[in-house]
């Protein structure tokens, strides 16, 4: 097999998961974009609705700081065994809080 001809494993779930995130947080894609402002190489609004739609996905900063603004570890993210409904009963409550 030549290199590069193995497909890497893409998390189904991973852009909904995303999509969550950012409803929970109570902010739009240029928002989520403003508070993802600080990672190396940071997405714009646009680039969040790709990341949301699953044509594109986060590098690995912009994946940490998803995990990190919802309060959950990073695996539950990439990991399909987690569905969307998990991971919404994973995100505390009060996450919106510190973002409106």
């Amino acid at each position: 097999m030549a290199q590069g001809s193995r497909k890497r494993p893409v998390p189904r779930l991973l852009a909904k998961k995303l999509k969550l995130i950012r409803a929970r947080l109570g902010v739009g894609q240029a928002g989520m974009a403003r508070l993802l402002g600080k990672t190396p190489s940071p997405p714009d609004g646009g680039t969040i609705s790709r990341l949301e739609s699953g044509e594109r996905e986060p590098n690995l900063f912009v994946l940490l700081e998803y995990a990190r603004l919802a309060k959950i570890n990073a695996q539950i993210l990439i990991d399909d065994g987690w569905s969307v409904k998990d991971i919404d009963k994973s995100i505390p409550a009060d996450v919106d809080r510190d973002y409106r």
